[in-house]
């Protein structure tokens, strides 16, 4: 099974939605294996969004991170990278399909509700920079066979 990062932007946190959209999640059939709430620093941020750095909008990202704690997350699923992207929607909540987190709650290309990891690549790096390993847990999940085929729940 793969993990994935999810972070539950301030804009979310401040609209109370955050139940709302690891609801989402937990419906999918994705599992739950590491969750906190952290009021990110500078710091962090400029190493989370280096990949942004040169572009102009740098610092009002980092600025609209740190108005309250956001919810980390580490969820885990088949191919859950791509399933949790599917869910989440495009990047801009204007353009997101109805149906999507953005789509249904997000009006804006910056304050839009979540982040997530865009590969495998990428997971492991986030949930390494936002969680200790003795914060992701391994747990027997009972509907396993209810959610995939028994062949495609082995690994």
């Amino acid at each position: 099974m793969e993990k994935t990062f999810v972070m539950l932007k301030p804009c979310t946190v401040e609209r109370g939605l955050m139940g709302e959209i690891i609801n989402r999640f937990e419906k999918k059939g994705l599992r739950l294996v590491g969750m906190k709430m952290k009021w990110l620093t500078d710091e962090i941020l400029t190493e989370h969004y280096a990949h942004l750095s040169d572009k102009p909008f740098f610092k009002r990202i980092k600025d609209a991170m740190m108005v309250c704690p956001v919810v980390l997350c580490c969820w885990e699923g088949k191919e859950a990278v791509q399933v949790v992207r599917n869910l989440a929607g495009t990047t801009n909540g204007r353009q997101a399909a109805p149906g999507t987190i953005r789509g249904d709650y997000s009006m804006s290309i910056q304050e839009n509700i979540i982040h997530a990891s865009d590969s495998l690549e990428t997971a492991a790096i986030e949930i390494n920079r936002f969680f200790d390993p003795s914060e992701i847990y391994e747990y027997k999940f009972n509907n396993l066979l209810s959610l995939y085929a028994n062949d495609e729940c082995l690994d």
